[in-house]
């Protein structure tokens, strides 16, 4: 009896271990994460303060923390890391061509905003994976929450020029579009991912209301952001 149990729980970490839908959450975090500590380190370079620089470089480790900690799981699953990223290349790097900030204060609305949309898209499709993969999002989503620098930079920024608002309240919407776009792009093209909201053999899915309500709470936390921004959403 006990063989037959450690057979059958071995047998169950390999099905675990081979979901292409875990690796495909995985690889586009991972790879999202890296590409964000990329962009932030050379923000933090224009910064027009130190004190600044600092606090940008150190939300950019955090991102290449996180990355490593993803990295190693997909390493631990068996699953080799540039494979698993190397699908979500095109989409994340499309994202952040479409979206280069034109100045400081749009940079920051960037880490602040656009890294908040996707670690909220992630932290949500993670419901319908195992334990502990979603334990891991969950991880890696807290550590990316921004700090209240940036929030406190920004409205600094505001309150020196007012005529920022309107600006930066347009960039946050677009911010928002493109981030939904890509995520669109990304559920089309990868079926194992795709599988995570609406379901397969192995896993029940969200039905079309769920999804419906899953938009909805993004969308409310991005207004969120917005708001502690001082910005219309």
């Amino acid at each position: 009896m006990t063989a037959d149990f450690t057979r059958s729980a071995q047998a169950g970490a390999r099905v675990q271990a081979a979901d292409p839908a875990v690796r495909d959450l995985f690889g586009a975090m991972a790879y999202g994460q890296l590409v964000a500590f990329s962009q932030l380190a050379g923000e933090a370079r224009k910064a027009p303060t130190l004190r600044e620089g600092l606090a940008l470089s150190r939300l950019a480790a955090s991102e290449l923390a996180n990355a490593e900690l993803l990295l190693q799981r997909l390493e631990e699953l068996g699953f080799a890391p540039e494979e698993a990223m190397e699908p979500f290349v095109g989409p994340v790097d499309a994202f952040h061509e479409r979206t280069a900030p034109a100045d400081w204060a749009e940079s920051l609305v960037k880490a602040y905003v656009g890294e908040g949309i996707a670690v909220d898209f992630f932290r949500e499709i993670s419901a319908y994976v195992d334990a502990d993969s979603r334990e891991l999002v969950q991880r890696v989503a807290t550590g990316t929450a921004r700090t209240e620098f940036v929030v406190g930079a920004v409205r600094a920024a505001i309150d020196r020029d007012p005529r920022l608002a309107g600006r930066l309240a347009l960039w946050g919407r677009r911010l928002m579009g493109e981030a939904l776009n890509q995520a669109q792009r990304v559920a089309a093209d990868r079926d194992a991912l795709a599988s995570l909201l609406v379901g397969d053999g192995l896993r029940p899915g969200a039905d079309l209301v769920e999804v419906s309500r899953m938009l909805t709470r993004i969308t409310e936390a991005h207004t969120r952001r917005m708001d502690a921004l001082g910005l219309a959403p």
